[in-house]
């Protein structure tokens, strides 16, 4: 037996020589083919050689890190693990494990491996920026960038670390501080395609869409097969209304990443700015699939069900509880404890307003005059501005604020612990589920009371948000038992600014004309196949009659030809439609003068164009839905006087519009009568719409004061 051990060990000496002696070769090839930037080759020679020998380190380290690099990363992990588990104490097989890891979305066993790396060789620059990127893709801001910090203190020219400290500033929202890391990245590295991928996010969240451009371009330049250059530039040209543009960037990533979660995200905004809200919907969903609790996944997939036909109430409410579950009920248990504001029912209360818009944006219109006409011996107004868009507007908010606050590159931690310190009593959410939406903080709950209204008329499903703002007619009572919210009724949910100085309103132009003009001035994606199909009718029933179309989104040819071959799809021939793009809104409004009956979409109706219209003298015909977002025009008409030009089905909308056009005569009385018939309202006076807020809030602290809150 004796004999047979050693004749055994003998033998496996002999065969480890001769690999040996094969295997140093076979690597030391491989490596030239690295070298030398031959990379399919150099995987094929890695790979070869670990036929002979499965355990080789070098081997599975480089291949690793070269499938890491093609993205691999399933492949690269595994071949990562057998090379720590070869050698457990190479720090550098420990972080390129780690960089394979978090490509797979692992990125807490990612940071275990950089940790790893960084037990071994404390001063391991690299590894602590990656350990950075991981902490990122965590949301532990902070602690990346303690981790950045401690790697450019080791190396200050390490690109890495300041491109990987740029974007964790920019998920900060500190995007001037993003910019300057950014910078010094690109000063170190001219062609790094990721900084400049970067840096165009951080310069569109400024509003520098010239310059987010022309680094979108760059970045695609350098690295085409690199996703995050086609989704840097289609979020500017998304922003700039270059819709078709921005979704074709979007299929580019998805071609290069099928898994992209912001791909996903991306490329349903762009559909549901096209009209193709269940493409839109599954896009979202995509995302969601790989991201469940991803905030703002799970946010466009609310607000774009608005444009959905058969979402109901219900859907509705349980897409907004999903946000809650996955995202608000995280937060809210972490959030501060109880508020010291004092319960006096008679003292001065300080309102905290809460926006993206304050600036000329068409939310604004509507919840401005609420602001300016505040009683204010009895409210003390504070804005938190979350935009970085500054205009003339801007400058009319500042005035009527009793105290600013730009907010806009502030965390929701910190936005939360400014309004406790600012004392707000009640604090309004004027956003909902739309674009740049605070909801994180109002999961806080940072004042003792707080509300939603003039936003998102179908409610935020926040449990922390105490009150929605609503009318009888926006949300039946029927189905207020769905709500997070407590429904608290005002003369309509929506009211609106008057029209600026010097806008003159036209008699009804259908007199000179000779014939009628329909008009839709609402965005492209609230145009429906059914509503097209209805308005069709309508001009068919109308003899000679035209339809004029207004929105921004209409100055992309591919948006317009799509419009006018759906409008063809129906027969209704494109010389009979006329399409406008943006304008100024001096012009925007004046154009309402070449309009004779104004056409509410639906499902998803008009809340702004609605009131403008009305405003102009221009008659609307709207259709009451189910859902909420369709019944928004029917309330304001309701609210305005007008219930006679509210439809309950499709052939009433056809029969209103058509009996309303042979009546030129009364359309010219009726034009010069609104005006005056609106500002009579409660709904459409602002100051009387302003006091019957000021009493609901009165009441609301009231109820708060008695322990009822």
């Amino acid at each position: 037996m004796g004999n047979s051990v050693g004749q055994r060990a003998f033998h496996k000496a002999q065969l480890e020589k001769r690999q040996k002696a094969e295997v140093l070769p076979m690597l030391r090839h491989a490596l030239q083919l690295h070298k030398m930037g031959l990379l399919p080759e150099a995987q094929a020679a890695y790979r070869q050689l670990l036929q002979l020998a499965s355990n080789q380190f070098i081997a599975l380290h480089m291949l690793g890190t070269l499938e890491s690099d093609a993205k691999n990363y399933q492949h690269a992990e595994v071949l990562l693990s057998r090379a720590v588990a070869v050698d457990p104490r190479s720090a550098e097989a420990h972080m390129s494990l780690g960089v394979a890891l978090n490509g797979l979305r692992r990125h807490d066993e990612a940071r275990e491996s950089y940790r790893k790396a960084l037990a071994l060789r404390p001063n391991y620059a690299l590894a602590l920026s990656n350990l950075g990127n991981a902490s990122v893709a965590l949301e532990l801001h902070e602690e990346a960038l303690h981790s950045y910090d401690k790697a450019l203190a080791l190396n200050p020219d390490l690109a890495e670390a300041h491109n990987g400290r740029g974007w964790a500033l920019c998920r900060r929202r500190n995007y001037d501080e993003a910019i300057a890391s950014l910078n010094r990245a690109l000063s170190i590295k001219p062609d790094y395609a990721a900084a400049l991928a970067n840096r165009a996010i951080a310069l569109r969240e400024l509003q520098r869409f010239d310059e987010a451009l022309a680094d979108g371009n760059r970045a695609i330049a350098l690295a085409p097969d690199d996703a995050n250059g086609w989704l840097a530039r289609a979020g500017v040209l998304l922003q700039i209304q270059q819709i078709a543009q921005a979704s074709r960037d979007c299929e580019q990533a998805l071609a290069i990443d099928p898994n992209s979660i912001q791909a996903h995200m991306m490329q349903g905004l762009c559909l549901a700015g096209l009209g193709r809200v269940d493409e839109a919907l599954a896009s979202f969903d995509r995302a969601l699939d790989i991201q469940p609790d991803l905030q703002s996944a799970i946010s466009n997939n609310i607000f774009t069900l608005d444009f959905a036909e058969d979402a109901t109430v219900e859907r509705h409410q349980q897409a907004r509880q999903v946000w809650w579950e996955r995202v608000g009920a995280k937060i809210a248990s972490e959030a501060s404890g109880p508020h010291d504001n004092s319960r006096n029912p008679d003292r001065r209360l300080v309102l905290g307003y809460v926006s993206s818009d304050f600036n000329a944006h068409s939310a604004a219109f509507i919840f401005k005059p609420v602001l300016q006409h505040h009683d204010r011996a009895q409210f003390e107004i504070v804005c938190y501005a979350c935009s970085s868009k500054v205009d003339a507007t801007t400058s009319e908010f500042k005035k009527i604020a009793d105290r600013w606050r730009d907010a806009s590159q502030w965390t929701d931690d910190r936005l939360a612990a400014e309004i406790r310190a600012d004392g707000v009593d009640i604090l309004i959410d004027l956003s909902g589920h739309t674009r740049g939406n605070r909801l994180g903080v109002f999961a806080r709950k940072p004042a003792p009371i707080q509300v939603h209204g003039w936003g998102h008329g179908t409610g935020t499903g926040l449990p922390t948000i105490d009150y929605l703002f609503s009318d009888p007619v926006a949300i039946p009572s029927a189905v207020r038992h769905l709500f997070a919210e407590t429904i608290v009724d005002l003369p309509c949910f929506v009211t609106l600014a008057p029209l600026p100085d010097g806008i003159a309103r036209a008699p009804a132009p259908a007199i000179s004309n000779g014939f009628v003009t329909f008009g839709v001035f609402n965005r492209i994606s609230k145009i429906s196949d059914e509503a097209v199909v209805v308005w069709s009718r309508i001009l068919e029933r109308v003899p000679g009659s035209r339809l004029l179309i207004k929105d921004v989104a209409l100055d992309d040819r591919l948006v317009r030809d799509n419009l006018l071959a759906r409008f063809a799809a129906c027969r209704l021939p494109a010389e009979r439609v006329d399409l406008l793009g943006a304008t100024l809104r001096s012009e925007h409004l004046a154009s309402f003068n070449r309009v004779d009956i104004a056409l509410d979409p639906f499902p998803q109706n008009g809340g702004v164009s609605t009131l403008e219209a009305l405003q102009m003298g221009v008659p609307v015909v709207a259709k009451l839905g189910n859902s909420l977002p369709s019944r928004a025009a029917g309330a304001i008409l309701t609210a305005l006087g007008l219930p006679d030009w509210v439809a309950d089905s499709e052939e009433a909308y056809v029969e209103i519009a058509a009996s309303r056009a042979a009546g030129i005569g009364d359309l010219d009385k009726l034009r010069r009568e609104l005006p005056g018939q609106i500002n009579a309202s409660a709904a459409g006076n602002p100051i009387s719409y302003a006091r019957a807020a000021d009493a609901a809030y009165r009441a609301m602290w009231q109820r708060y004061c008695d322990g009822g809150a």
